[in-house]
């Protein structure tokens, strides 16, 4: 959890179109969301041609402005299409974020892609809070059990509330964020992304499993049309 936020590398090729691919009867990619064997969350075509992948911070500033600025128009004009699918992995800087993933999965696959933009849309009231927390109140929440940890933080930055007023339970609520085999794999799959990919900074972008430069939907969309988008 020492990554910054804002950097990133790589580069890209370019491939022949790739043709649009339909949903089954009665569904539509966009609310298509699985989650990867690495544990991400998936929404699109799970066999699409063209993969996107995020590693992204909820505490990240250019994450959130890149969920603000690309997001929509990766479900219209290419989630949506099911040539490409989109997926996100919580790659953790602080015990926040940690905090955040735990709620963001909480109520299964459906919500994680509508809490996981909300929270990035309400990021600077949460770092504001966060910011309020001095050594004392951090050290006290550090010392306490692992399971009464992520609690500890999401009530001091008011995301206990934030998540029961969006529809999740109180009682599932403090379960999730006492699960610390849940916490546990989190921080494994960041160790585990950091070395695989060296993981400086974020959000970092994969494009078929290969890092890609760019932070921002302008720098990443020419990027997905060169892989056939």
């Amino acid at each position: 959890m020492i990554a910054g936020c804002g950097d990133g590398a790589g580069n890209g090729t370019t491939a022949a179109p790739v043709a649009n691919v339909a949903a089954p009867a009665g569904t539509n990619w966009v609310e298509t969301v699985n989650v990867s064997p690495e544990g991400g969350y998936v929404m699109g075509n799970p066999n699409a041609p063209i993969k996107l992948v995020e590693f992204g911070s909820r505490t990240c500033h250019v994450c959130a402005a890149f969920e603000e600025e690309g997001v929509a128009p990766l479900k219209e004009k290419y989630i949506s299409t099911g040539k490409l699918s989109y997926e996100f992995r919580d790659f953790l800087r602080n015990p926040i974020d940690i905090a955040g993933a735990l709620i963001a999965s909480c109520n299964g696959t459906a919500p994680f892609f509508p809490l996981t933009e909300q929270m990035m849309k309400g990021q600077e009231e949460i770092l504001a809070k966060a910011q309020t927390l001095d050594q004392a109140a951090s050290q006290r929440i550090a010392v306490l059990p692992p399971a009464q940890q992520f609690t500890a933080y999401a009530e001091a930055v008011g995301l206990i509330d934030w998540a029961k007023q969006r529809g999740v339970a109180e009682p599932k609520l403090r379960q999730c964020l006492a699960d610390t085999a849940k916490a546990d794999a989190l921080v494994a799959a960041t160790t585990k992304a950091s070395e695989e990919f060296e993981i400086q900074g974020t959000p970092t972008f994969l494009i078929n499993g290969r890092k890609v430069d760019g932070t921002s939907w302008a720098q990443i969309e020419p990027q997905l049309k060169a892989a056939g988008g």
